[in-house]
């Protein structure tokens, strides 16, 4: 239970990650990916890499600069403008729908105009999944200039998309639906130099 905890990725560029592990029984149809992040990186990185073996960028959420998030699903993306970061902890929420292609986006407990992508799709099942590098390769294949330097927390998968109640519930930290991934109850494994500390602000 990392209930007020964070991860500290402490080095930058950095070749350290967690690996989460999740309880997937059935390929992806509809998911929502939410996480917290608290970084003054300027340059490119990762926050959230799902990767399976046909695929290294199955689902990804990543930040190319500090206006702009990118969400990859199965290989192909979509981008979203934001304000930039005025040195405050970031909550972004990203959704995807496979039978209409809708990628829902929220950032700070706001949705974005919606977007679409890889309609019919589905997301694959045995992967990878890991914060704080982009995978180019199964379980690997880093570049340590897309790494993710900072402070990661609320770290959520669900396999269906959730309501925007739910979006704005995440948001403040409320109560949530039960989660594949959940950052109340979660498994994960360190590699590198990542600690877990109290969160020092909400």
């Amino acid at each position: 239970d990392l209930y007020r905890k964070v991860f500290v990725f402490r080095n930058d560029p950095s070749n350290a990650y967690v690996v989460l592990r999740a309880k997937l029984e059935q390929p992806l149809q509809n998911f929502t990916v939410c996480l917290r992040s608290y970084t003054d990186l300027g340059r490119p990185y990762s926050l959230f890499s799902y990767a399976t073996k046909g695929q290294d960028n199955e689902i990804l959420l990543f930040k190319p600069k500090p206006s702009e998030y990118r969400f990859y699903v199965g290989g192909k993306s979509v981008t979203f403008r934001v304000p930039e970061g005025r040195g405050d902890w970031e909550h972004v929420c990203a959704s995807w729908e496979s039978a209409t292609g809708i990628v829902g986006f929220w950032f700070n407990g706001k949705p974005w105009p919606r977007k679409g992508l890889q309609r019919g799709y589905v997301v694959g099942v045995e992967a990878a999944i890991m914060l704080g590098q982009e995978q180019d390769a199964f379980g690997g294949g880093f570049d340590v200039y897309n790494s993710f330097s900072g402070e990661l927390a609320d770290v959520y998968l669900w396999d269906v998309g959730l309501s925007p109640d739910k979006m704005r519930a995440a948001y403040q930290s409320l109560r949530l639906p039960p989660a594949v991934l959940a950052w109340k109850s979660l498994s994960y494994e360190v590699k590198g130099d990542v600690v877990v500390k109290a969160r020092l602000r909400e």
